[in-house]
């Protein structure tokens, strides 16, 4: 396993995490908790030391399970979670107050159930779920997240950037008060290349990238045929046909770059591993066979230039996650 540095923190970290949404029960549909922390169990005995997780996946159960497997550890494991908004708006639509979505007492108890769920007494990296930079020099948010970390309870302080959003942190990430960010980028969705990414590396900020295999799109195993359980929220993400789309493309890609469709995982982790700016990748891993096949790319090797420059001719702006 190939480790880098997350930005200001100075953590050592897997190049493959650990994304704990899917073991959380709730919205991933079909996580079974014992081969969760098989899986688990086998990312850390692979080298994985970074595991990304939230107090609203499962309202606490996969911060219970990750906190299980992180105290049996004798190595440092080190452990992000997040804050979801108070007012429960996903994303942070704009002209929203800060004190609606981040009081600082929510803040506070959150962290607070957060550690009590985990059964640490501190968090590596908390951060917010939403994020607006509309909030910047507003609200008491930042006063609790100092608080947190005076008192040890919080290292290091970061956002998960809105979906398809990219920009919308760069304001934040100037005022030098947070740490790291984490957002989504893919083959599909380059955007943090417009700006944030490079914003990132002028402040030495921290980029943890989620969804970079496009919640199952970019592993070649969505066809026209696919099915979901029901309340799996892929059946909405997928929906009409979305599913013929991603094939037809992920179809074009493989055969443009000249791999087979059961590379393409591989490949879009690369893709995301070959920007310089990227601390981490959390790819969603609930069964030991795909543990074992995503840490097999943390090896430090990125994308050829050729196959780069190939692939960027594949973005594709849309957002699934609206109607």
């Amino acid at each position: 396993m190939h480790y880098r540095t997350l930005g200001r923190t100075g953590l050592n970290v897997s190049e493959i995490g650990y994304g704990a949404w899917g073991i959380g029960k709730s919205g991933w549909i079909g996580a079974d908790d014992g081969e969760s922390l098989q899986a688990l169990h086998r990312a850390v005995e692979l080298g994985l030391n970074f595991i990304d997780t939230a107090l609203a996946y499962g309202e606490g159960h996969s911060e219970r399970l990750v906190g299980q497997v992180v105290r049996e550890q004798k190595q440092p494991i080190y452990v992000a979670t997040k804050i979801p908004p108070k007012n429960g708006k996903w994303p942070a639509p704009a002209g929203i107050s800060p004190d609606d979505a981040y009081p600082g007492e929510h803040v506070i108890a959150c962290t607070e159930q957060s550690l009590r769920n985990l059964g640490l007494d501190t968090i590596d990296v908390q951060q917010f779920h939403v994020w607006s930079d509309e909030w910047v020099g507003r609200g008491d948010w930042l006063e609790a997240v100092r608080q947190l970390k005076e008192q040890g309870k919080i290292r290091y302080f970061g956002v998960s950037i809105n979906d398809h959003q990219a920009s919308n942190a760069i304001k934040l990430i100037e005022t030098g008060v947070v740490d790291t960010v984490q957002v989504i980028y893919n083959v599909f969705d380059q955007s943090p290349e417009d700006g944030l990414l490079q914003a990132c590396q002028a402040h030495n900020v921290g980029v943890i990238v989620r969804v970079a295999l496009d919640e199952g799109g970019l592993t070649g195993r969505i066809t026209p045929d696919t099915t979901f359980a029901p309340n799996d929220f892929r059946g909405n993400y997928f929906r009409g046909d979305r599913k013929q789309q991603v094939y037809d493309r992920v179809q074009t890609i493989a055969s443009d770059l000249g791999i087979g469709v059961d590379d393409m995982a591989e490949t879009a982790l690369r893709y995301v591993l070959s920007h310089p700016a990227v601390s981490t990748v959390i790819p969603g891993m609930r069964t030991v066979r795909n543990v074992e096949r995503n840490m097999a790319v943390g090896d430090g090797r990125g994308l050829s230039q050729e196959q780069l420059a190939k692939l960027k001719k594949h973005r594709w702006d849309r957002n699934f996650y609206q109607a």
